[in-house]
């Protein structure tokens, strides 16, 4: 399956936040590799490693052309932490993982499947909903 990057964060200590579509976050750990694969180690410049990015679709995080992480390494590698907004994500990311479209999810809500304030929740002009939720009413996630 394939865990889409939302966003990074460098840390002290040459760490990365790494928030996935999924509504999980993990920790890096990015100075082993320094030793392990030369071309890390230009990242001990601090203000070299706080350049980091999300990559484009959420592939991996990169620094510039010649340094990137894959998103697969950071997921299999990378260490669970507990946030408070473990468990919920976009009705964006939501319908690309499970394959629906968000009318589908607006529809339940109007019918009641989905419980505004429970299960689901609209900050602003954004939908949120919780994975807990979606794997009740959908299933596993299709990707």
């Amino acid at each position: 399956m394939f865990h889409k990057i939302k966003t990074v964060s460098p840390l002290p200590d040459y760490r990365l936040s790494v928030q996935f579509s999924e509504g999980c976050t993990k920790l890096y750990d990015v100075a082993p590799l320094f030793e392990k694969i030369p071309v890390f180690a230009q990242l001990k410049e601090q203000n070299m490693f706080s350049e980091v990015q999300t990559d484009v679709g959420g592939y991996g995080v990169v620094w510039n052309d010649d340094i990137d992480l894959s998103c697969d390494e950071l997921w299999e590698n990378g260490v669970a932490v507990e946030t408070p907004f473990d468990g919920l994500m976009a009705f964006s990311d939501a319908t690309e993982l499970w394959g629906l479209h968000e009318s589908t999810l607006r529809k339940a809500i109007a019918y009641g499947k989905l419980v505004n304030g429970i299960d689901v929740c609209k900050f602003g002009k954004q939908w949120i909903i919780s994975t807990k939720a979606m794997q009740r009413e959908y299933g596993v996630p299709q990707k």
